[in-house]
């Protein structure tokens, strides 16, 4: 059973920054390409960004491109997700997840594996 926990969420002003982190338990990590996406209130589970097993390329959503940077440090079983010039439209609930050999895909379907999600919050 591979069991996904996130960290990191909270409440922080428009333009400031937060670190999410996503440490992956019961799993050979490095077989897992690894995405963020995040769920806003009343809409529907968006891709945010992804990264390969080996690290070796990364993936963005339009809207968080050159904003947000994800990251993974395969011996700690770590995935990051960087989150700069936050907006109030990046509030939601954001959750990692994991892709069984896979590239880092932008379709949640393609997600065995689910973290529980971890709250961001930012005011105007």
């Amino acid at each position: 059973q591979v069991e996904l926990v996130e960290s990191g969420g909270g409440l922080v002003q428009a333009g400031g920054s937060l670190r999410l982190s996503c440490v992956a338990r019961g799993a050979t990590f490095i077989r897992y390409a690894m995405g963020w996406f995040r769920q806003a209130p009343g809409k529907e589970r968006e891709f945010v960004a992804s990264i390969p097993c080996t690290g070796d390329s990364t993936r963005y959503a339009d809207s968080v491109k050159d904003r947000f940077t994800i990251s993974r440090d395969n011996a700690k079983n770590t995935v990051l997700l960087q989150m700069n010039s936050l907006q109030p439209e990046d509030t939601a609930v954001y959750s990692c997840a994991g892709e069984f050999d896979g590239r880092g895909s932008s379709r949640p379907i393609q997600y065995a594996y689910w973290g529980q999600g971890t709250q961001v919050t930012v005011s105007s």
